[in-house]
């Protein structure tokens, strides 16, 4: 397989690892307006919990990946709702009290699983490759690609064709309106947070058989979802999943041709896009 094509394949994979992090991120953020810096623990600590299922208690990989997620939901939600609540309308504060835990998170996961990385193998079904236009795929790859499309398209049917989605749109248009006609937002609001944690935890454990689990995950990941989410704007999925596959392009070519400027070559679309359009290439403009 030439270099380019192995490139290519890699980067929409970290592309779909991307979406899985950034679309609970641009969610959470575009929806309640917090700028939710523990996400990228979220994915690092549902990588170590998945992890364990897998390789100390082994469950099937995608049974760990389900308990990751609803580990992080259950994680999120507790935070949302007794936290970052009570903090309403402050983002300084909000931003401070995400900071914090992620550091807890930090020294809490090189507390119990030490400062090893960890990998997992590939569930057995998708071991091996895929041929395809007389190239070889890796299988595991390939299965990332369409999760992270396939979550893609339940995000946009759950906020843009049920009422569920219509609910939790009304309660960011106008939340005192929302609350009259007899919703309520404040539980709405948490099921958006609970929803984004969950996919940052399943995600962690999808990339672990790539990447791996190891300390200093959390802040290797987080500024990547955030130049996604400034790249395609906040509160958008297709801006996030066009984004994600945009960095996950510029990342890996940027640090296989040109590692010194790798860094550069990420941040400086981010760079351009918020001068010359500050909302994201799909984001809406501020009234």
């Amino acid at each position: 397989m030439s270099i380019w094509a192995v490139l290519a394949i890699n980067s929409i994979t970290f592309g779909g690892l991307l979406f899985l992090l950034s679309a609970g991120f641009s969610l959470i953020f575009g929806l309640m307006q917090i700028p939710n810096l523990t996400h990228g623990s979220m994915f690092m600590l549902g990588g170590y919990v998945g992890s364990s299922m897998v390789l100390t208690y082994h469950l099937p990989f995608w049974l760990a990946a389900l308990i990751a997620a609803l580990a992080m939901a259950v994680f999120g939600g507790l935070m949302e709702r007794f936290l970052l609540r009570r903090l309403a309308g402050s983002i300084l504060a909000q931003v401070l009290v995400t900071l914090g835990f992620a550091f807890i998170i930090a020294d809490f996961c090189l507390m119990v699983w030490s400062g090893d990385p960890i990998s997992v193998n590939t569930p057995s079904a998708l071991a091996g490759g895929t041929r395809a236009f007389g190239l070889f795929f890796p299988t595991y790859r390939i299965a990332i690609i369409l999760i992270a499309v396939i979550i893609a398209a339940i995000l946009w049917g759950l906020l843009d064709r049920t009422r569920l989605g219509a609910m939790i749109r009304a309660g960011v248009d106008d939340p005192q309106m929302a609350r009259v006609v007899g919703i309520r937002v404040s539980r709405l609001f948490t099921i958006v947070f609970c929803l984004g944690a969950a996919l940052a935890g399943f995600g962690g454990l999808m990339g672990a058989p790539i990447l791996s689990v190891y300390p200093g995950l959390d802040f290797d990941m987080l500024p990547l979802a955030l130049v996604v989410v400034i790249l395609g704007g906040v509160g958008s999925l297709l801006g996030s999943l066009i984004g994600s596959i945009v960095i996950g392009f510029l990342y890996n070519f940027g640090l296989a041709m040109v590692p010194e400027l790798a860094y550069f070559v990420l941040f400086l679309p981010m760079v351009v896009v918020l001068v010359l359009r500050p909302q994201g290439l799909f984001g809406k403009q501020a009234p």
